[in-house]
């Protein structure tokens, strides 16, 4: 196979899905890192745009003529982008990574995705690795499955994949992620926050700038790398199921000078709202993970970084905080406060 993209020193890089949360954090550090970023977006306002040192290209990634054009050159192509709301996910997320596919196999460059805990299923819990049988109980987790076996078809076609696997997301940007959608409202200051968890129940959670660092630092060895791999990353384990909850709780106290109350989930509600709320609906299919503990080992990653990059979890839940609105940047307690307003996931649409 025909290494030249990485042995030729090309730090030319296509991400897709750069406007969401973990899209933009990867495309944000692969440009301090110093590499040339291209992004797909279908809105953008011309063909070819320069914004804050990334190139943004008018295209879809459901279109794989865009796509193809938007990858010449590339060494990599970040393959994370989603259906908004998890609207049509069934519909567009093969075709999608089919196109992805397509162009690395064009330009012998590597896939990189972010992976998720939905390709596993009991057999597989509660401790996960990189080989662990991959027998999924929900429909997402059997599309997911479906992903990573057409890629690591892909990586014996000449094209090379890196999947890096993560809790929950949570970061700066909200996006398809249980702290934005099932447990805060972005925009509003925090007054409760509504826990998923059952009680005692561990949880894992991937900060976002910690994933894209991880992948950003995986790149960087990629020559090492084989054609196909997977990474777990540790991320923030909450062990009690209430950890995330109450560093949301200390951050804003800190912060405003009051402390939010925690509240159950209304899953009952939930339950009775999701055939009519798309979002509600699919975070329903993910119910499961919130009622046993599925924790990821990150020895392999570790053995190859010599470390997994990792913001403390104060700090981490302030930026994402500040990021989704919930707080203001640099607001210290005393201060006169924003008006407060009561909600509860059940409230959320």
């Amino acid at each position: 196979m025909n290494d030249s993209h990485i042995h030729n020193g090309n730090k030319t890089a296509l991400v897709l899905g750069a406007t969401g949360g973990i899209g933009s954090e990867v495309a944000r550090q692969l440009r301090d890192a110093g590499w040339t970023v291209r992004a797909l977006q279908r809105s953008a306002a011309e063909p070819m745009q320069q914004r804050d040192g990334i190139t943004w290209l008018r295209g879809d990634a459901m279109q794989r003529a865009d796509v193809l054009r938007a990858a010449e050159g590339c060494a990599v192509i970040v393959h994370a982008v989603n259906p908004p709301g998890y609207r049509g996910w069934a519909e567009v997320v093969l075709p999608m990574v089919d196109n992805t596919i397509a162009a690395a196999i064009a330009q012998r460059a590597t896939i990189v995705l972010p992976g998720t805990v939905y390709n596993f299923g009991p057999d597989a819990f509660p401790l996960l690795r990189e080989d662990s049988p991959q027998h999924p109980q929900t429909r997402k987790g059997a599309i997911r499955v479906q992903m990573e076996s057409r890629l690591e078809a892909a990586s014996r076609q000449g094209a090379r994949v890196l999947i890096v696997r993560a809790g929950d997301f949570f970061g700066p940007k909200s996006g398809n992620n249980w702290l934005a959608q099932g447990m805060l409202k972005p925009g509003k200051p925090v007054t409760s926050i509504a826990n998923p968890a059952d009680d005692g129940v561990g949880h894992q959670w991937g900060y976002l700038p910690d994933v894209a660092r991880t992948m950003v630092e995986l790149l960087e060895r990629r020559a090492q790398l084989g054609p196909f791999e997977r990474f777990h990353m540790a991320g923030h384990w909450d062990a009690t199921g209430r950890q995330i909850a109450e560093a949301v709780q200390r951050v804003v106290a800190r912060r405003t000078g009051q402390a939010p109350r925690i509240v159950r989930t209304p899953w009952w509600l939930l339950r009775l709202m999701a055939p009519f709320v798309v979002t509600l609906r699919e975070l329903m299919e993910m119910r499961y993970l919130w009622k046993q503990p599925v924790r990821m080992a990150n020895e392999r990653l570790v053995a190859v970084l010599g470390r997994e990059p990792h913001t403390p979890l104060d700090q981490a839940v302030e930026a994402a905080l500040v990021g989704m609105g919930c707080l203001e940047a640099g607001r210290q307690p005393g201060g006169d406060s924003p008006a407060m307003n009561f909600s509860t996931a059940a409230s959320r649409k």
